[in-house]
């Protein structure tokens, strides 16, 4: 057995209760007693708070992923460039324009190797976690 009850809402809450009604294909009716028994319930909150605080965990994780694969980058970046300026020679003046060509010719041999890693689904992350590192044949540049 129901039991009817008359409510006054403002114009602009009746309006979002008949969108949001009308969008979820429901009656108002409906839409008002569920958002009455979530409000009405005991245990609503502690409900919202194990949610809030599985998706917290959730963010934390990722977070703190996003930390170590970001420390990851850092040290590879940080340890090429210590050996590409140490292993780098300074060219004379009339080997500048062949070895700026053959810079290029690699820089576009290392994009085409990027993109079918990417491609793949490879990571450096991933060789790394695997124990791995050494790049597979379609990788060298």
């Amino acid at each position: 057995m129901r039991i009817k009850h008359t409510f006054r809402l403002p114009p602009a809450l009746g309006a979002r209760l008949a969108e949001y009604a009308l969008r979820r294909r429901l009656s108002q009716a409906l839409v008002v007693e569920a958002a009455l028994e979530s409000f009405l319930s005991p245990d609503g909150a502690e409900q919202l708070e194990a949610a809030l605080s599985r998706r917290l965990d959730r963010l934390s994780r990722q977070a703190d992923r996003i930390e170590q694969v970001a420390g990851i980058i850092l040290e590879a970046l940080g340890l090429f460039v210590r050996f590409w300026l140490a292993n780098t020679l300074a060219l004379p003046e009339a080997a500048l324009p062949a070895q700026q060509a053959k810079g290029r010719e690699r820089y576009e041999n290392f994009l085409s190797a990027l993109g079918r890693r990417l491609a793949k689904g490879a990571s450096l992350s991933r060789d790394i976690e695997a124990g791995g590192g050494e790049a597979a044949p379609d990788d060298q540049a």
